[in-house]
Parts: C-alpha cells; structure tokens; sequence
C-alpha cells in the first residue's frame, strides 16, 4: 500500500528554521508529484508547494514563497520542505501529500506533524 509519514515538526521561536520530512513506502516518490499542504486550527487545508515527478518544476503559495523550500532524495525515497523565517502564522499541522494539490486533491496524505512557532 501507499504510504506517507511526516516528521520533523517541534517548537520553534518565530524567525527560526525547521525541516520537515516526508518518508515514502509502497511507491517510488519520484514517479509522482508531490506536496505539502498545512491546516491551521480553526481553518482551512491550505497548498504550500508541490514538487514535480522530474524534480525541477516546482512552485509555492505566495505566503511561503521565499521562505520555504521543497526538495526531495530519491535515494531515501524522502521528501523535504525546509521552512526558513519562520513565523506564528505558520503554527499548523504540516501534511505531506502525493499528487500536485495546488490543482487537484491528494491521492494520499500522511498523518501530519504539528509545527507550532512561539515565543
């Protein structure tokens, strides 16, 4: 079965950094692309970035553009974001996702790991 796991979530102060990872099993990452989206309490599921099955085409809600990065090692089979100036609007549950979800919904989504920025 298809499956995906996040972790890498904590507590982090607002203009510190995080890297989130998102462990594949069942599929190989790269023949898919793949996303991360965020839900924050009390609102809606939001797109953050998505990453091509290639690799290089990538893009970003304007909200994270700048200060997160998406990237992937086809090696570990893992996906990364990289969340950088990190701010207290961003406390979320963060979700990895298979599929290109800035347009589509996920075909799969992983249990989440929660990011909370806090002074």
């Amino acid at each position: 079965a298809h499956q995906v796991a996040e972790s890498g979530g904590g507590l982090v102060q607002p203009g510190g950094s995080l890297r989130l990872s998102c462990t594949a099993s069942g599929f190989t990452l790269s023949n898919y692309p793949m996303s991360w989206s965020r839900q924050a309490p009390g609102k809606g599921l939001e797109w953050l970035s998505s990453i091509g099955s290639g690799g290089s085409a990538t893009n970003y809600a304007d909200s994270v553009k700048g200060r997160f990065a998406i990237s992937r090692d086809v090696t570990t089979n893992t996906l990364y974001l990289q969340l950088n100036s990190l701010k207290t609007e961003d406390t979320a549950m963060y979700y990895c996702e298979q599929g290109w979800t800035q347009w589509a919904p996920a075909n799969l989504r992983g249990p989440g790991t929660q990011v909370t920025v806090s002074s």
